[in-house]
């Protein structure tokens, strides 16, 4: 019975800390292609296994019921510690390769995802390139407004010289 309150404690942990998690089935899964799906996200999110009973108090114990209905045969979630749309796309190229594995549901940002929203996110591009196209964008912005700022300046310095060459001409 501690042992199931440990893991309990353990699993509702992991929901609070987590970013996002995604729901999965891997029923016909070997040992071996689970090892190169949790190798896959390594660097962005924890791949277990779970118990469904504990899971669904752990999940409920953290504020999240949107997995009750879910959590049906042999279950494993991705806890995100990282970037959630390279899971995401992580998760969907390995179900392309190996169909056997359903994507269910996912929790990203407080709201419950189906398995068309979290594949939505693996369409989302990297954040490293959404960081990169702001970046070009501030960019672009900055010379546009350095060029605004200088085009009165230039204007002005043009307008008192006609000024200057006008009082020059009527002084002669």
């Amino acid at each position: 019975m501690a042992n199931k309150e440990a893991t309990v404690a353990e699993l509702t942990d992991r929901f609070r800390d987590s970013n996002a998690v995604v729901l999965t089935e891997y029923r016909g899964l070997t040992v071996a292609q689970l090892k190169q799906l949790r190798q896959s996200m390594a660097e962005h999110a924890t791949y277990a296994v779970v118990k469904n009973t504990l899971t669904k108090i752990a999940a409920n114990e953290a504020g999240i019921t949107s997995f009750d209905d879910e959590l049906a045969g042999p279950s494993a979630m991705a806890f995100v510690h990282g970037d959630t749309v390279a899971v995401a796309k992580a998760l969907r190229d390995f179900a392309k390769a190996n169909p056997l594995l359903v994507v269910k549901g996912g929790y990203f940002d407080g709201a419950p995802l189906t398995a068309a929203e979290v594949g939505k996110l693996a369409d989302l591009e990297s954040r490293e390139v959404l960081l990169a196209k702001l970046a070009g964008a501030f960019k672009a912005s900055l010379f546009q407004a350095a060029y605004m700022f200088n085009a009165p300046l230039s204007q002005a310095a043009r307008t008192v010289d006609a000024l200057r060459a006008k009082k020059e001409s009527e002084a002669a």
